[in-house]
């Protein structure tokens, strides 16, 4: 029989610490936020600006999302992101991934195509930030593994850019 470790562990870190409703933050889980973000789950972000941009302040991304566990796929099924630079957050976006994005063990997988990612301090304003050619984020993930598992507060900085 097939026993999800990543699923065990994760029910018996929100057990021990007790989650409010059923979510696990990297507080109530238990866990330092600093240790994720030795994961590096997101290894690189790709941007798409349009001239139709410049007017919507819309723009469509991609990302490359690296899966370090040993024996089990990391299956996303939604996420939630701010992206930003110093503290101001220049992108954001809440995306429901249909089949669910999954990155098989020790893998890199592409997102694929994300629209309609508001661009929050405007287009011309956002354009600065591209000779950085780095993002901070902060996320929201939900996994599938048997049942949904939200995990909040996910924190990653110097993601690249391109």
């Amino acid at each position: 029989m097939f026993v999800n470790t990543w699923f065990i562990l994760l029910c018996a870190l929100l057990f021990v610490k007790g989650a409010p409703s059923g979510s696990i933050t990297s507080d109530a889980a238990g866990l330092d936020p600093d240790s994720l973000l030795t994961l590096n789950l997101v290894k690189q972000i790709n941007a798409f600006i349009t001239l139709e941009s410049l007017t919507t302040n819309l723009i469509s991304i991609n990302f490359d999302v690296n899966n370090p566990l040993p024996l089990l796929p990391l299956v996303i099924q939604r996420i939630k992101s701010n992206a930003g630079v110093d503290g101001t957050i220049f992108a954001t976006f809440d995306h429901t991934f249909s089949p669910p994005f999954t990155i098989n063990p020790q893998q890199t997988a592409n997102s694929g195509t994300i629209p309609n990612v508001n661009l929050t301090q405007g287009a011309l304003a956002s354009l600065g930030i591209i000779p950085l050619g780095m993002l901070n984020l902060d996320s929201n993930i939900t996994l599938l593994e048997l049942i949904p598992i939200p995990i909040n507060g996910l924190k990653q900085s110097g993601v690249p850019t391109m």
